[in-house]
């Protein structure tokens, strides 16, 4: 009974949001769309195989707990939720992440309008969009391990911020942020093209972020 108990109450959110089983996202662009930028050859690992295995490990994973939970061993489900966890963050960050890049045919690296209602809360913030890019690159390039840097909408404070995560923790996870911008600050997201260079990636990852498609987050998050 107590199995049950804890089990219920430390049931996690990727478990109960995959009801069925998850595929591998069709990505936005042509892969080869963000050359120079990233390669198509680093792409391919990144898409193909690094996000293809959190998305197979995950079903598996949820497979396991469906079973687990079948046969009334709480404790092997709730063993298996950081598993969950881990792998469904992957799968949700690097989604995500797939959304705010484009090509430079779809508008990749332009920026929105400073006029604006999301340039003007950058202005607020940060002064500039270079400002951002700046700030955003000074506190990335240091983060140790594997994991995050976002641009966030703190609804407490009302106001656009920079944050990180590591490993593949949910940015939902901390509350009231809601992401706009994500860039992948694990190596598989840079070393085959920039091998242990992490700010060169930074500088140029900006000539393909799609500000449209964050933009048109801010305007969701505000609404």
């Amino acid at each position: 009974m107590l199995n049950r108990v804890i089990y219920k109450r430390s049931q996690m959110l990727f478990s109960r949001a995959f009801s069925s089983k998850v595929e591998l996202p069709a990505l936005p662009w042509e892969i080869s769309s963000l050359e120079p930028t990233l390669s198509a050859y680093l792409l391919d690992f990144h898409y193909n195989k690094h996000h293809q295995t959190y998305v197979n490990n995950l079903n598996s994973l949820l497979q396991q707990e469906g079973e687990a939970i079948e046969k009334g061993d709480f404790e092997t489900a709730t063993n298996l939720a950081p598993l969950i966890r881990f792998h469904g963050g992957g799968h949700i960050n690097h989604t995500f992440f797939w959304h705010t890049l484009a090509s430079k045919s779809q508008g990749g690296g332009e920026r929105p309008s400073d006029s604006g209602k999301f340039g003007q809360e950058v202005s607020k913030t940060w002064g500039s969009f270079d400002n951002l890019i700046t700030d955003f690159n000074t506190r990335s390039a240091p983060l140790q391990g594997s994991g995050w840097g976002w641009i966030v909408y703190d609804k407490n404070s009302k106001a656009l911020a920079y944050t990180q995560t590591f490993n593949q923790d949910l940015i939902t996870e901390k509350a009231g942020l809601i992401p706009l911008l994500n860039v992948d600050m694990w190596e598989h997201a840079y070393y085959l093209d920039y091998k242990n260079a992490r700010p060169d990636f930074l500088n140029n990852i900006w000539d393909v972020v799609n500000w449209q498609k964050i933009e048109e987050r801010f305007n969701d998050a505000t609404k």
